[in-house]
């Protein structure tokens, strides 16, 4: 069916009647909400600022994983939640997640025993949805896996198995699964403000951001779900309310495919501020990352820092032996983390991950926190929480088995279109019917000129961004080839969705002002 934004935000604002559930927030929690709130027969609307997931939901490390991390924290409880978590993903979403191999390399005499019993309760505590069994690696074995590890001190290697998925377009198939069980997902249409009766919310004030038009929703229960910019939605509930969310920045490069040839990933139990570091083979490039730098104030935007840059390339430089330099990174991205802060603590990398939920005086349902791994869990929690504050009807969550839209069992990953599942024979059939549609839109990237009219059709693609960073994924892919691709995409998306050249050329230069902040010259 052709999604049409229009027509539903013309249902939104002519609907006198209330809502069950009105989700402010398109990232990972809030679209899980959506979907949960729906398939369990709740008449549900969200709403989101930007365009799902344009936040830290896009930026993430690619990973659903248990967190070997948190084993180290002793946070046994959030590993066990996560790794169910990743199990039921895995089968409800298998078109887009799907079993990676990591190497830990070990460089001591105690690392192999070390990590390999770490790696041993690891695979414990996933049970029976468990992935695959972890194992000490040889030296030799090691270096046949990872050929470009650096092989000096190396005394051999743990394997063990993660998921990994493309985080956007999961967003995506969630806001499509919401509304394929009659809920309402919207983009680009901003809360400004909440609506109360005898002190209790009771709705918000929205505006479309395509027109600026004001409009009103009636809800019996409102969940905040907006990642880093919590804060703001708590504070138009109450003025006097006490900022909870401390926003760390996670940066990521991207490489040629040639630093780390091969299957398997990296994982660097260890670095210099306490985190671990990925190198992970991700749509035929190599994504390295993370940091976790504690930021001021969030924003839609935010831009790699010079020594967060500086600080991944000395690590890939230690264990890569191409050694990979500034002008090796193909895109760089920040994401923002929305750590709760209860503890205390100046350091983030000490702050849990764990997923909070509060309820205002006003009935205002809040969730924060988490990650991507646990956002259905993290869904559920919040639903059973605000249909309780709102006295609806009980109805059980369905979500644990819950095909999510496109879903299909044997995909072809060689074929760059299996991210689409079932959807994929719908977009076949548009480049049957015009073949020019089969043309890629660059010689350095897999993506297709079909793509942007089924973005655009059926997936709510408003923008050349919503196009090249989040329904492919171009920019964090190449962000060099993405602007190249920009005035064809313009074009494709304006013939597409009847605007004018004005609209092209302002489309393009908004893109590139954007795009140029992925393009790392320091």
């Amino acid at each position: 069916m052709n999604i049409d934004r229009t027509t539903m935000l013309d249902k939104v604002k002519k609907e006198t009647d209330f809502w069950d559930i009105v989700i402010i927030g398109g990232g990972a929690t809030g679209l899980g909400a959506a979907v949960d709130a729906s398939s369990r027969g709740y008449k549900t609307l969200l709403l989101e600022q930007h365009d799902f997931a344009k936040g830290t939901s896009s930026r993430s490390t690619k990973l659903v994983h248990g967190g070997v991390r948190y084993l180290q924290q002793g946070n046994v409880a959030l590993v066990l939640e996560a790794l169910r978590e990743r199990g039921l993903l895995i089968q409800n979403a298998p078109h887009l997640v799907k079993n990676q191999s990591f190497i830990v390399p070990n460089y001591d005499w105690w690392e192999g025993p070390f990590y390999g019993i770490g790696m041993k309760v690891y695979d414990m505590l996933a049970g029976r949805l468990g992935i695959g069994k972890s194992k000490k690696l040889s030296r030799e074995k090691t270096l046949e896996l990872l050929p470009t590890i650096e092989s000096e001190g190396l005394k051999g290697g743990v394997i063990y198995y993660d998921g990994q998925f493309d985080d956007s377009r999961l967003a995506i198939n969630l806001a499509q699964t919401a509304l394929d069980h009659g809920g309402y997902t919207i983009n680009y249409a901003k809360v400004t403000g909440l609506l109360k009766t005898n002190d209790a919310v009771s709705g918000v004030k929205a505006q479309d951001q395509l027109t600026g038009e004001d409009f009103e929703v009636n809800a019996r229960a409102v969940v905040n779900a907006t990642g880093v910019f919590t804060d703001d939605i708590l504070e138009m509930d109450d003025s006097d309310a006490q900022d909870i969310i401390v926003p760390s920045q996670g940066v990521h490069i991207m490489l040629d495919k040639d630093f780390l040839p091969g299957d398997s990933a990296i994982m660097v139990p260890h670095t210099e501020d306490g985190r671990v570091l990925f190198a992970v083979p991700w749509h035929d490039k190599i994504l390295v990352g993370t940091t976790d730098t504690p930021v001021e104030s969030p924003e839609l935007e935010p831009m790699a820092m010079e020594e967060e840059v500086d600080f991944i390339l000395d690590h890939a430089t230690k264990y890569l032996t191409g050694n990979p330099t500034r002008a090796d990174i193909k895109s760089v991205f920040a994401g923002l983390r929305p750590l709760v802060n209860t503890s205390g603590s100046k350091d983030t990398a000490d702050i849990s991950r764990d997923h909070t939920l509060l309820v205002s005086l006003s009935g205002l349902v809040t969730i924060a926190g988490g990650k991507w791994t646990t956002y259905r869990k993290m869904a559920e929690d919040t639903i059973d929480k605000a249909a309780t504050v709102a006295g609806l009807k009980e109805q059980d969550c369905i979500t644990e088995e819950l095909r999510i839209h496109g879903w299909l069992k044997n995909v072809d990953r060689e074929d760059h279109l299996h991210n689409y599942g079932s959807d994929k024979v719908a977009i076949d059939k548009i480049i049957e019917n015009n073949p020019k549609m089969g043309e890629p839109l660059h010689e350095r990237l897999p993506y297709l000129k079909a793509e942007v009219i089924w973005a655009v059709r059926n997936e709510m693609a408003i923008t050349v961004e919503d196009v090249l960073s989040r329904r492919t994924r171009a920019l964090l892919l190449d962000a060099k080839a993405s602007i190249e691709m920009a005035p064809e995409v313009a074009r494709l998306m304006a013939k597409e969705a009847g605007h004018d050249k004005q609209w092209q050329e302002k489309q393009v230069e908004e893109y590139k002002t954007i795009a140029d902040r992925y393009i790392f010259s320091g």
